[in-house]
Order: structure tokens, then C-alpha cells, then sequence
């Protein structure tokens, strides 16, 4: 299963943490907790699970490839929740999604379209778009 960007920020943080209570770490080095704040990781982990279980529902209900309205549903559903999960952390003056992390949310979005068995590029095609552009038309962050 693809791995959740969510984990990879969570152990960061908890790394950056640990080193900076050993002293291994000085504070002007300290970047993760600004990052990515408990609340944006616990957030978008929620958010990605809602996909993930989503998707795995829509897999288990049909018998052959399932209809790309539906497999486009469940995607803009994800991206609307992490829009608001974004929008809510800037208004809260806390730092969103920066670069880094937006190119690992389109990456996961995509791996696991891919492991789901869902050709990403056929999909982006017949809804006459390219593979990385395929959640841009609701993304707003």
C-alpha cells in the first residue's frame, strides 16, 4: 500500500523531537513541528484514510473496472477535504501545504489509484486530461 505522507511527516517530527531532547538537535535547526503540526498530520491521515476507504468500498462493489465518474468522485472528495484541511491551517496561521508536501498528496492520490488497480493515465485521458493533472481541476492548494 502506498505510504501516507501523513506517516512520513508524523515520524519527522517525532525524529526531530527525540533529537532535539538529546540535544543532538539545536533549536535554529528545528523545522518538522512548524511543518507539520499535529493538527495538519492528524487532519490529512483522517482525510487519506476517508479515501482510502472509499476507494476500497467502490473496488468491492463492483465486478469489473468501476464507472470513472465514480473513481473521479471519491478523488475530488479527498482533494476537497484537504483543500479544507489547507484553507483551515492558513486561517489559523499555521503553515499548509507547501511544495514539498502537495507534490507528496498528488503522488499518493496516484499510487494509490494505481495499486487499486486503476490506470491513472487511461483514466486522466478519457476525461481528456494529463495523469498530473488529473486532481488540478479542484485543488486548491
Amino acid at each position: 500500500m502506498a505510504s501516507r505522507p501523513s506517516d512520513k511527516w508524523r515520524a519527522e517530527t517525532e525524529l526531530e523531537a527525540a533529537e532535539l531532547a538529546a540535544g543532538t538537535r539545536s533549536p535554529d535547526q528545528a523545522y518538522a513541528a512548524v511543518l507539520w503540526p499535529e493538527s495538519l498530520i492528524a487532519r490529512t491521515d483522517a482525510a487519506l484514510a476517508a479515501f482510502e476507504g472509499e476507494l476500497a468500498a467502490l473496488l468491492s462493489a463492483s465486478l469489473s473496472t468501476p464507472d470513472d465518474n465514480d473513481v473521479l468522485a471519491v478523488v475530488r472528495r479527498a482533494v476537497l477535504a484537504l483543500n479544507a484541511i489547507n484553507d483551515q491551517h492558513e486561517r489559523d496561521g499555521l503553515t499548509g501545504y507547501e511544495t514539498g508536501e502537495r507534490e507528496d498528496l498528488c503522488d499518493y492520490i496516484d499510487a494509490t489509484l494505481t495499486e487499486s488497480r486503476i490506470d491513472v493515465a487511461a483514466l486522466a485521458t478519457r476525461n481528456g486530461k494529463e495523469p498530473r493533472e488529473l486532481i488540478g481541476e479542484w485543488r486548491t492548494w
